[in-house]
């Protein structure tokens, strides 16, 4: 059971946690808490990982079953030692959205195939060879250039949902903006949903809801399934998403680990893998691609609980969630106009991470090779440059993606030539008050003599 990460210590006597205590990934509280606390992680991740299969057509109850499982699938990959629910990534749905248009929905499932099968590979090398070869070929200035521009593509879909009942649209957004910063603590994390939740209420007054699939549908059964078709034609579309889920899964390794104390470096490749065995499962049965979830990062900040105990217990419900075709039908009611409220805000979001990344790592952007990266990468995504080779077609997130890491390498190696770049990568840190006065000090000593 060690093995599978599943031994876990009672964390003092399980009914409370002191302060400055957090319970570790191998501790647990008590079964009633741990329960609760893990379905707590279920509500959190729910509303984000339903607009995903919402938005791209593909079955909510599927998508559920699937990242019940693939949470599972992490859980024991990884030994027990990484905390995370793994729900639908949102870097899929361009891709998905463009790939169905093209070769149909088990032509997109075929991209989330090939997408975790890249990202896996990425994780065993990974956890053979470290992470460092990442970190040179995608640093922080390549890194956020493609987190933003797969958001900011997707503007032009948040903008379609929203035009079809801009009421409810506008009043879905309104209320994820009060509710983000009217409350604290969990619902304030939640305002996503929360928004989700009035919208609905809105476009029920307004007519604007079908229950019809709803009333057909049984309360118990199995998940709508389907197969993936692989077409060459999807390489272009969903191959920059692998670098996303890089970027995302390290993160998660790394905020956690910070969170708990401990070093989780060694691990890393696991969680690449696992997620990468997740998304394929998901794949090859109907569901959306996976990834780790900040929502649920937020609940451990929030309970100081970071128990594997917890997301077993997760995993468990969302698995027991997606046996009911009538709930999945219930979710999929949700309206244009709740959609294009949400997805305003979710894109934004997505567009913002990727500015995250650079202000976080202080990406100095008097450099031109940072500028020019960062400049052409933007615009490319953003506006969806397409480009068709045969029956290859690229379109701005591979497009974009390619852009930023071509022209980040290729102007490096031109300006080491040639020396024609002083600025540095990442802006200096600024001097300590003490430091900064002595050498004013030392300056006007010089000015003097």
């Amino acid at each position: 059971m060690s093995m599978l990460g599943t031994k876990w210590k009672l964390h003092g006597t399980g009914k409370a946690i002191k302060p400055g205590q957090v319970v570790a990934p191998d501790e647990r509280l008590a079964w009633p808490l741990t329960i609760g606390v893990g379905m707590q992680h279920v509500v959190a991740m729910f509303g984000a990982t339903f607009l995903v299969p919402i938005i791209t057509g593909m079955p909510p109850a599927t998508t559920l079953l699937f990242s019940g499982i693939g949470t599972l699938l992490f859980l024991v990959i990884t030994r027990g030692k990484v905390p995370s629910y793994l729900g639908s990534s949102f870097a899929f749905i361009a891709p998905i959205t463009a790939s169905q248009a093209q070769f149909g929905v088990a032509g997109a499932l075929g991209g989330v195939v090939v997408a975790g099968a890249a990202l896996a590979l990425v994780g065993a090398i990974v956890q053979k060879f470290g992470s460092g070869w990442i970190n040179r070929l995608m640093p922080p200035i390549v890194t956020g250039a493609i987190v933003a521009l797969i958001g900011l593509n997707l503007a032009p879909a948040a903008k379609d949902n929203f035009d079809k009942a801009p009421i409810t649209a506008v009043i879905t957004l309104a209320t994820i903006i009060l509710v983000s910063v009217l409350f604290r603590g969990i619902l304030g994390r939640l305002s996503i949903l929360v928004g989700v939740v009035v919208g609905y209420l809105v476009a029920m007054l307004r007519g604007e809801v079908s229950y019809e699939k709803m009333d057909a549908a049984a309360w118990v059964g199995l998940p709508q399934f389907q197969t993936p078709e692989f077409h060459i034609g999807v390489l272009g579309l969903f191959v920059p998403v692998v670098l996303v889920l890089v970027a995302e899964n390290i993160g998660h390794v790394k905020s956690v680990a910070a969170m708990t104390g401990q070093n989780l470096d060694g691990v890393s490749g696991r969680a690449l893998m696992a997620d990468g065995a997740a998304t394929v499962l998901a794949g090859f049965g109907g569901g959306s691609g996976t990834t780790t979830y900040a929502e649920n990062i937020g609940v451990m900040a929030a309970t100081k609980v970071y128990s594997t105990a917890a997301y077993w217990v997760a995993g468990m419900f969302a698995i027991l969630l997606s046996f009911s075709p009538k709930f999945g039908e219930l979710i999929a009611t949700v309206p244009a106009g709740v959609l294009g409220g949400a997805a305003t805000m979710l894109y934004g979001m997505i567009g913002i991470l990727g500015v995250k990344i650079w202000v976080q790592n202080k990406v100095n952007f008097a450099n031109p090779v940072n500028l020019t990266t960062a400049a052409v990468a933007l615009i490319i995504g953003i506006a969806d440059y397409t480009w068709t080779i045969g029956d290859l077609t690229f379109t701005g997130i591979a497009l974009g993606s390619a852009a930023a890491l071509v022209i980040y390498h290729g102007m490096k190696a031109i300006a080491k030539a040639r020396g024609t770049v002083a600025e540095p990568e990442m802006e200096l840190a600024p001097l300590p008050p003490a430091a900064k006065a002595a050498a004013n000090a030392a300056a006007k000593r010089a000015r003097k003599r």
